[in-house]
């Protein structure tokens, strides 16, 4: 049995103003009509698990979507009511919130400051107007800046933006000038996406039609190693495959030289790295949970709320059961799992006690020919404390990552 593991809680806002056209993510724009009775039905879903998980503390809070900041204040208030009376929270708990440019103003960021959430996450996604066009996008330039400098008056001091790259023939100068102008905002933390061609999207279907061309992965590349030289020149640190944390004059000061994970590192997103628990609240919402078996170990399964909203509500309100698939996950699956996540984690990588502590076994124990392989290819080195990705790894992580699942 693992001793106190750290639990996630993930609330999912499935609306926004407009739908993205890379986006698969179960959200939905023009449902306002939606909003009061889906708040109702998250705080419902909330309560269901208050006495199964009273004796687990929250170590992080991620309020995602969708676009959480086209609710009202007061939504968002019986929200944050509902969390803090249903879960307990740790001390110093992390509570993220998603917000759009183009959807808040002083008022929403004061009003986020003042219920307790304690971290922002804009998505920013480009400074180039014509890139932010072919996105999709409902903010311009000009937006972000006055929603970066309202969020600092509003008293936060951990803020996230999210950038993509890998646009069909994207500018390298463009790019170079999008890293610049993030960097003079100064934000705490850095997340860098490449372009993926989602099925069953406007953009897929664009491609498929010839409209637009498929993103270049060379150029994606390029623009990837880029931005790594930049941002590490800059005193960023990546600390995962797609996300840097700032150095801080304080606890992180020497995190640069430690090998340890940042302070401003998202903490929520380190439970899904580390094959935490964490359980996922709204339509389309996923959970992992471990427990106790009828063998005494650990019992490992995995859910997945059904997506549609309108009808998510509806069997909220019936008391219905509202997976729409469950899975128990098998021990060298889970154990294949943590190695796929962890190695993401370029710093910290695999900590052979942590692994040990989740299935049993060290990942040399686990993983010995695998290991051997991935070493003598260049893409992993590892010692008695730990497993990382090694840069050439880093370029080719999904093959890493594959070698230790199950076929």
């Amino acid at each position: 049995m693992i001793d106190t593991p750290a639990l996630g809680l993930y609330i999912h806002i499935p609306f926004c103003e407009r739908k993205c056209p890379y986006c698969d993510f179960n959200t939905y724009a023009g449902l306002g009509s939606l909003f009061a009775d889906m708040v109702d039905a998250l705080c419902a879903e909330m309560a269901r698990w208050r006495s199964t998980l009273q004796e687990r503390t929250v170590s992080t809070v991620f309020i995602g979507g969708g676009t959480p900041t086209v609710l009202s204040e007061a939504q968002l208030a019986q929200l944050m009511a509902a969390i803090h009376s249903n879960f307990r929270l740790a001390a110093g708990c992390e509570i993220t919130c998603e917000a759009n440019p183009g959807t808040v103003d002083q008022a929403k960021f004061a009003a986020l400051h003042r219920l307790g959430v304690n971290r922002l996450s804009m998505g920013v996604q480009s400074f180039q107007a014509q890139e932010l066009d072919f996105l999709g996008r409902i903010h311009n330039v000009q937006d972000v800046y006055t929603a970066f400098a309202a969020a600092r008056t509003a008293g936060f001091d951990n803020i996230n933006l999210d950038f993509i790259f890998g646009l069909p023939h994207q500018a390298v100068s463009g790019w170079e000038e999008t890293i610049e102008q993030a960097l003079q905002l100064g934000p705490e933390h850095l997340s860098l996406y490449s372009l993926i061609v989602e099925p069953d999207t406007p953009l897929n279907h664009w491609v498929q039609i010839g409209q637009v061309d498929a993103p270049d992965d060379d150029l994606a590349a390029d623009l990837y190693e880029l931005a790594m030289a930049r941002l590490e020149t800059a005193g960023y640190i990546q600390y995962e495959v797609s996300n840097w944390a700032r150095r801080s004059g304080g606890a992180d000061s020497g995190a640069a030289d430690s090998g340890e994970t940042p302070t401003y590192a998202c903490r929520h997103n380190l439970v899904y790295w580390r094959n935490g628990d964490y359980l996922g609240i709204g339509p389309g919402a996923h959970s992992h949970l471990r427990g106790p078996a009828a063998d005494g170990g650990e019992d490992e399964r995995r859910w997945g709320n059904r997506k549609p909203a309108a009808g998510y509500i509806k069997r909220v309100r019936a008391g219905a059961a509202l997976e729409e698939f469950s899975e128990t996950i098998s021990p060298r699956l889970a154990a294949g799992e943590s190695m796929m996540l962890g190695l993401r984690l370029l710093r910290e990588g695999v900590g052979s006690r942590r692994f040990a502590a989740l299935h049993g076994r060290t990942p040399e124990q686990m993983f010995p020919a695998e290991l051997r392989e991935m070493a003598e290819r260049g893409l992993l080195v590892w010692d008695q404390e730990r497993v990382r990705l090694t840069p050439s790894g880093l370029l080719l992580g999904n093959r890493v990552f594959a070698a230790f699942l199950p076929d």
